[in-house]
């Protein structure tokens, strides 16, 4: 990881209490919470992208689940983060935004 870090401000707001302008975690441990966070996303893709036509499931459906894998105890994932994930899910797959 370089020393230049550019991290998306939806990431960054996860670890940013209300009313702060500063995050709660150093940057570096921020960028390695998303670097987790994108390659979850990353990895969801495909599979959901086969789901709607062989389950015959909406797109929201097909969210909706990944967000229950994204949020499982066994990730890591905090809540909010899973709740990242999904969201980025949908934008890389070109799906409306859950969270919108």
């Amino acid at each position: 990881m370089n020393d230049s870090i550019t991290l998306p401000a939806s990431f960054v707001s996860l670890y940013q209490p209300e009313g702060r302008t500063r995050p709660e975690l150093p940057l570096r441990e921020i960028a390695e919470r998303h670097e987790l966070c994108e390659d979850m996303a990353q990895m969801l893709a495909e599979p959901a992208r086969a789901l709607p036509l062989a389950l015959g499931i909406t797109e929201a459906d097909v969210l909706e689940r990944m967000h229950a894998v994204a949020g499982a105890d066994d990730t890591g994932l905090s809540p909010a983060e899973a709740t990242w994930v999904v969201r980025r899910l949908a934008e890389l797959l070109g799906w409306p935004d859950p969270g919108a």
